[in-house]
């Protein structure tokens, strides 16, 4: 028995995009629901503390789109999709203005004006920021607002299946109450997946639990593809101490508010590690990069705040060379850096969860951090104007979606790139919706769905789901981690392609079981590695997020090319090439002007 609703829009995730889309979606007039693994207000966007980068000028005022874009589709490593970027530029700001208007409260500069600080890639201090727990404020101001606009909310709901019809356009969705496994479908003519990322496919992540790569997979199933899955964020900094909490993100905005990186002996590395096309604009020594952090007068920031990827190869490097922290991390010093009433002030989060978790008062002492596996740039192939898919009527937004942040984003634009696409993904699904049929979902389509999500109970026999989980995250952490080798990818490969093979067998009933979630999000997290390893395999140069022993530079060849994946019909992934969109003249002459 189903039980059945039918909207106009369907929301799946209850993050910043997920939000973002459906606020707008209803001021458009859609009839919307939500649909969240989670609690309301528990979303993965709590996550991201440092700020929300947008180009408003209220520290410098020379920031301008302009500069935002060039930074953006440098950090990735060009192979951004120069549009996405683009829009993501010019919008940010007023997405901004726009959460202060519904009640974000910021830090304000002495001005009054919203506050912005520094963050690795950008050229100017552009993060608006509450503290260290932006995110925290973000979600607040979001659910806010959708439950005062009355929009549906379907709390600890997991969505298994997209609906389409006989022309392979979206219908709705299927899935079931967490709670007591109540089977759920719903009609409608668009859907919105804001889903999130994939890092529980890895044993260190900073990624909570709903990051089992369930958007990714079902836009693969409802026939849509993935681009470049290949890049995978590694954040330098995760906890490395007590190793319950191993992973957990210590927000970049350490390093902004002056935070350097040290080894066992002391010494301040980053220096060691300034690649090329960043030295004009990088402190080659400790007193140019603090004199920084005092005026920013000589305007060369200091080589912690280089992009992520970059941090995270030097942590890894010294790691590996024996110059590693005796939980085998760096140090991350504040301490020294800042009085204790500052760092109190300004990373309050940071204080508590260190003096929490791991006994450690910050103010007085030195973090032990190391990368840990937490953003994924690749994500649902969508059309930069409106975040459709290939599939008629499914929309993607946020960081399921590929393509904004080709091969390495930069921290903070996480926050405005999903407020940027989450309302154009609202506009566009409300739109579709309006010039569009629905169609309910036929018994046949609703009895096929129930089947494959009751499989792990009806197999006589077979492999815990968690035994599995514990598998797949192994050989992703040890095969396909931050630096990768071909031989070492293709024997995950084989091991991902044995885990499919394996069946689950759950045992008890419906009602609230681990087991039966897990099962149903290792399909999941099979086909988003599965994309991961392939792609990973096909490209061989060194470029952000990915790097290759074998290729350790970026290639000429490989930096106009993007690596799609589909699902075929024995289940699965088919990879290809395809050109990367030409940046037109007035966009690429940005690349030509003065960065002073």
């Amino acid at each position: 028995m189903t039980d059945n609703h039918s909207y106009d829009v369907i929301v799946i995730g209850a993050g910043g995009a997920g939000l973002r889309a459906a606020i707008e979606a209803h001021d458009q007039g859609a009839r919307v629901a939500v649909v969240c693994k989670s609690l309301l207000g528990k979303a993965h966007t709590v996550m991201a503390e440092g700020g929300i980068a947008a180009a408003m000028g209220n520290v410098y005022p020379e920031d301008n789109w302009r500069v935002h874009f060039r930074d953006t589709m440098r950090g990735g490593k060009m192979l951004n999709n120069y549009r996405m970027a683009e829009l993501h530029a010019k919008e940010a700001p007023d997405r901004v203005r726009e959460l202060e208007e519904w009640g974000a409260l910021f830090d304000r500069t002495k001005d009054g004006l919203i506050s912005q600080r520094d963050f690795g890639g950008h050229r100017f201090a552009r993060l608006a920021h509450v503290g260290d727990r932006t995110g925290l404020e973000l979600i607040r101001t979001l659910q806010q607002r959708t439950v005062a606009l009355g929009i549906d909310v379907f709390m600890e709901h997991t969505v298994t299946k997209l609906l389409t019809g006989g022309e392979g356009a979206i219908t709705g969705a299927f899935g079931y109450r967490r709670i007591d496994g109540q089977f759920v479908s719903w009609s409608a003519p668009s859907v919105i997946l804001a889903t999130g990322g994939v890092g529980k496919a890895y044993i260190v992540t900073s990624n909570s639990w709903e990051y089992s790569g369930d958007g990714h997979s079902l836009a693969l199933g409802a026939g849509a593809s993935l681009v470049n899955m290949e890049f995978l964020q590694f954040h330098p900094t995760g906890m490395v101490w007590p190793i319950s909490v191993k992973g957990i993100l210590i927000t970049e905005s350490v390093r902004g508010e002056g935070g350097v990186l040290r080894n066992s002996e002391g010494k301040r590395f980053m220096f060691d590690y300034i690649p090329p096309y960043f030295a004009a604009e990088t402190a080659d020594n400790e007193a140019e990069a603090d004199r920084w952090y005092d005026d920013h007068a000589n305007n060369r920031r200091p080589p912690e705040l280089l992009p992520r990827d970059e941090v995270a190869r030097a942590i890894n490097t010294e790691v590996k060379a024996g110059r590693g922290s005796p939980h085998g991390g760096v140090f991350l010093d504040i301490a020294s850096r800042r009085s204790a009433e500052d760092i109190k002030r300004r990373l309050p989060s940071m204080y508590h969860q260190f003096k929490e978790l791991a006994e450690v008062d910050i103010t007085q002492e030195p973090m032990e951090v190391g990368p840990t596996c937490h953003y994924v740039m690749g994500g649902v192939e969508v059309d930069p104007e409106t975040q459709e898919a290939s599939v008629s009527g499914l929309f993607a937004a946020g960081e399921v979606s590929g393509g904004m942040h080709g091969s390495n984003r930069l921290g903070g634009n996480s926050l405005s790139d999903l407020l940027v696409f989450g309302k154009r993904a609202g506009t566009a699904a409300a739109a579709h919706a309006k010039r569009t049929s629905a169609v309910a979902p036929t018994e046949a389509d609703l009895t096929t769905a129930e089947a494959e999500a009751l499989v792990p109970f009806t197999n006589e026999a077979g492999d815990n789901p968690y035994t599995v989980w514990a598998s797949l995250q192994q050989a992703m952490q040890e095969l396909v981690g931050i630096i990768r080798n071909g031989a070492e990818v293709q024997q995950a490969l084989a091991t991902i392609e044995d885990l499919k093979t394996r069946k689950l067998k759950v045992g008890g009933d419906r009602v609230f079981n681990p087991g039966w979630n897990l099962a149903i999000d290792l399909r999941n997290l099979l086909r988003v590695s599965e994309c991961i390893a392939k792609a990973a395999i096909a490209r061989e140069e060194s470029r952000g997020g990915h790097t290759r022993d074998e290729f350790p530079t970026p290639s000429p060849e490989w930096g106009k090319l993007n690596l799609i994946c589909t699902l075929n019909d024995t289940g699965s992934i088919d990879l290809a090439r395809k050109d990367l969109p030409v940046m037109p003249p007035e966009l690429a002459e940005i690349f030509e002007e003065s960065t002073t």
